[in-house]
């Protein structure tokens, strides 16, 4: 449940128009909800501003289902990441309106589309093969409320391609760059704006790239002194620091 959720149960029974049973009930699932393989944070929201966020990967279909379930029964955003179109035949059954983005290979049931954030967030791709992480970060951005634009494949290779859209990038209130191979688009972008840079580093490249180490290495070595790092392919965790900057 949300804050204002909890507040409007509150009001309506100080003012009479909820028993307390009926509001017991609804409170019933703070702080959370345990499902024998699971426990569900329903209070996440209440602390965090967001709900809890279900990790699909290595997660059983009936466990998603379960927990998608649970969640499902408050009035809230609900997301899976890291998964997959069986995943999401199952949750479908569930909810009908429930969506799957398999470039970002999640799952989403949007009940509540008001924007939060007060700019714009812009995810940055240095290549087509980076996307599937860019578009995890696109998807959470949403879910949060956020406005989000995208600019894909402008890596350093061919800088004019970035350089043709300054106009977007200075524009963005946070900017969420995705690159693999060295790493060194974040450096770049971070040097053309003046607000926080979100690098993500991703395990596309060839073999001396160690699975995305070295783009990790590279962005934690940026001479732009605003550029932050999150950890190999976590679109989802850039997101979450973005919208939680863009709300301040």
């Amino acid at each position: 449940m949300t804050e204002d959720q909890i507040r409007q149960v509150l009001e309506q029974y100080k003012s009479g128009t909820l028993s307390s049973d009926d509001a017991l009930q609804r409170l019933r699932a703070l702080p959370f909800e345990d499902l024998g393989f699971a426990n569900v944070d329903h209070h996440r929201s209440l602390r965090q501003g967001f709900p809890e966020v279900i990790f699909g990967l290595g997660k059983t279909i009936d466990h998603i289902a379960g927990i998608v379930e649970a969640m499902n029964k408050h009035n809230h955003n609900i997301l899976v990441t890291r998964t997959t179109a069986e995943h999401f035949a199952r949750v479908k059954e569930m909810a009908p309106e429930a969506e799957y983005n398999q470039a970002a290979r999640t799952i989403v049931i949007q009940k509540r589309k008001e924007i939060l954030g007060k700019g714009t967030v812009l995810v940055v791709s240095a290549g087509t093969s980076d996307i599937g992480v860019a578009e995890e970060a696109v998807v959470t951005l949403k879910v949060m409320g956020n406005d989000v634009e995208s600019l894909y494949d402008v890596g350093v290779a061919g800088l004019h391609r970035l350089l043709d859209r300054r106009e977007r990038l200075t524009k963005a209130r946070v900017v969420i760059v995705v690159a693999g191979m060295e790493g060194a688009l974040p450096s770049v972008v971070g040097g053309l704006v003046s607000v926080p840079v979100i690098a993500v580093p991703t395990s596309i490249g060839y073999g001396a790239s160690f699975n995305g180490v070295a783009a990790l290495l590279g962005m934690l070595n940026s001479c732009a002194s605003n550029v932050t790092v999150v950890n190999i392919d976590n679109g989802y965790g850039a997101a979450i620091v973005a919208s939680l900057i863009n709300r301040l």
